[in-house]
């Protein structure tokens, strides 16, 4: 399956501009829904469900790398963590990497999330 759109590329969709926090918010807003969609929905597939859904947090190192780390909970309390990194994140084509692990197991390692992903 091909795949559609990456977390990172969704948030170029809106880019951030020199100097303009409003766009960076935006953009780290776009990036933080996408990761949370795609753990969403790959863990639906593993049968873990949620209790709501993920929080999540991007750090931007000011270079073409972003980190995100996203916390929840499955339905009977474990905790879930997502820790992600893509770089070259200006770029056309960024580089990700995504570990969901769930009550301390990895549960997958994947460098895309959700719809289109392999």
């Amino acid at each position: 399956m091909r795949r559609l759109l990456t977390a990172a590329a969704l948030a170029l969709l809106v880019p951030a501009l020199p100097g303009c926090k409003v766009m960076q918010r935006i953009s780290d807003g776009s990036y933080n829904n996408a990761v949370t969609d795609g753990v969403v929905a790959e863990l639906h597939d593993r049968g873990v469900r949620l209790d709501g859904r993920p929080s999540c947090t991007t750090q931007d190192s000011g270079t073409s790398v972003v980190h995100v780390q996203c916390t929840a909970r499955t339905s009977t309390g474990e905790p879930v963590e997502v820790t992600g990194v893509a770089d070259d994140a200006d770029t056309r084509r960024p580089r990700e990497t995504y570990v969901v692990t769930v009550g301390g197991r990895e549960v997958l390692r994947k460098d895309c999330l959700g719809l289109g992903c392999r």
